[in-house]
């Protein structure tokens, strides 16, 4: 099963439910991470909306098209049961972690050329909080493309907007992500 393509397993899932755990187990894993970093939410609460992820795009597995990519039409659905999840618990206390890896700020800092002592652990909890103070629509293109590694085209139908409006937030998130980390460099 391995060797198929998701938009294959899709259609054999279709046909037979059983096939459908092949997709469960691919993606498990990466949808997991995926909300917890877009939401900071502890592990409980995010393995709770992957169960509604993988539930709601089973559900609708007849409605997916099979020209796409399985993959974006799987992170479109947790992106939307994440933002979901956060607007039925805000009044709740949700435990917010801060749970950002060290991949984002490598990823990121790599492509802003910020020096090397921004790897420590002190200067990385700093950038965790820099990154949760963006906008969402800019903390959400920079962990998809530097953290999911998901091309232009694949955040456009991800997040529903342009592949040029990708380009665009891409652009001013490291733009105003440059400018807090030197902002919070000065009020050392």
């Amino acid at each position: 099963m391995r060797e198929r393509k998701d938009e294959e397993i899709v259609k054999l899932s279709i046909e037979d439910p059983n096939h459908y755990k092949y997709l469960v187990e691919k993606y498990e894993r990466r949808l997991l991470a995926y909300v917890k970093r877009i939401i900071y939410v502890n592990t409980e609460d995010a393995e709770d909306i992957l169960q509604e992820v993988f539930l709601k795009a089973y559900r609708n597995l007849n409605g997916f098209n099979t020209n796409k990519k399985f993959s974006s039409w799987i992170y479109r659905i947790a992106h939307n049961e994440a933002i979901s999840f956060l607007r039925k618990n805000s009044k709740r206390n949700v435990e917010i972690v801060n749970d950002l890896n060290k991949d984002l700020f490598d990823g990121i800092s790599s492509g802003l050329d910020l020096e090397r002592e921004y790897l420590e652990e002190e200067e990385r909890k700093r950038f965790e909080k820099i990154i949760q103070s963006l906008d969402s629509k800019y903390r959400d293109v920079l962990i998809l493309k530097f953290l999911e590694e998901k091309d232009y085209n694949e955040i456009s139908e991800i997040l529903e907007i342009s592949s040029g409006t990708v380009g665009s937030l891409i652009s001013r998130a490291k733009v105003k992500l440059k400018s807090l980390i030197e902002e919070n460099g000065k009020s050392k």
